[in-house]
């Protein structure tokens, strides 16, 4: 059975339609010229400012560049594979939001891709209307984190972890881990709210697009992952506990 928010979505995807971005600069790396060329005339007429990257050498020289909004990225590439662009982009630019476009969908790659803090993973072949909702999701919310981000230069403790949310990083035992954009939001909710338990719906509601269909069940799977992380003991939680029938509640103190 849907809950609330879960309904809300249903009702709404019928009529989400991709709307045009404006002034969206991607980076896509993509070694497949046919791909590339097709997908990237489709982008900029939806908006985008498109800089083409075919291999890892030549992503890394567009970094050295500038900065990008989004950065869409192939596994495979010619000299390399797009993990080692996701690490040099992550320690460039970590507001970038960051998506892998790839026929490579095992699960060991999906997981490494997440582990470097990205914030989708899109199998090949696609729907582009898929696509760019995917894209759009990714982007507004990390516009809406960079809104609610403290200043630069102010980690904070959570549980065993020092979490830096302006590099999108969490620091356990000396190990820096890559964040993704949807990983800071949920920690930022319930950090807004310590000491007062959040439900389901709200963690949903900030964290999740109107045309993604996640469930209770959702949230939970997710919040264990970020217990692994930053709970000295994760079946024994301490810092983000379990408030039951409503949803989760971090610790004032948060340790």
């Amino acid at each position: 059975m849907l809950n609330k928010a879960a309904l809300k979505r249903v009702c709404t995807f019928s009529r989400t339609k991709p709307e045009p971005m404006s002034a969206v600069s991607l980076l896509m790396v993509e070694d497949d010229a046919n791909v590339a060329g097709t997908l990237a005339q489709r982008l900029r007429d939806q908006g985008f400012t498109v800089t083409h990257a075919a291999s890892v050498a030549a992503a890394r020289q567009s970094l050295l560049a500038g900065t990008f909004d989004l950065a869409l990225l192939d596994v495979g590439l010619p000299d390399g594979d797009g993990f080692e662009v996701a690490r040099a982009l992550r320690e460039h630019s970590p507001a970038t939001a960051l998506v892998f476009l790839t026929a490579r969908s095992e699960p060991q790659e999906r997981i490494a891709g997440l582990e470097l803090g990205a914030d989708d993973y899109i199998a090949k072949p696609f729907v582009f209307r898929e696509l760019l909702l995917r894209l759009q999701n990714c982007l507004r919310r990390a516009q809406a984190l960079r809104q609610s981000l403290p200043e630069a230069g102010q980690p904070v403790r959570i549980g065993r972890a020092e979490v830096d949310f302006a590099r999108f990083l969490a620091t356990v035992d000396g190990q820096a881990h890559s964040l993704t954009h949807k990983e800071c939001t949920v920690l930022r909710l319930l950090l807004e709210r310590s000491g007062t338990a959040v439900s389901r719906d709200d963690i949903l509601d900030r964290a999740w697009s109107e045309d993604e269909f996640p469930t209770s069940r959702t949230v939970d799977n997710f919040i264990m992952r970020l217990r692994r992380l930053i709970e000295i003991d994760p079946v024994n939680p301490r810092t983000i506990r379990s408030i039951r029938g409503v949803g989760y509640l971090l610790e004032a103190n948060h340790d």
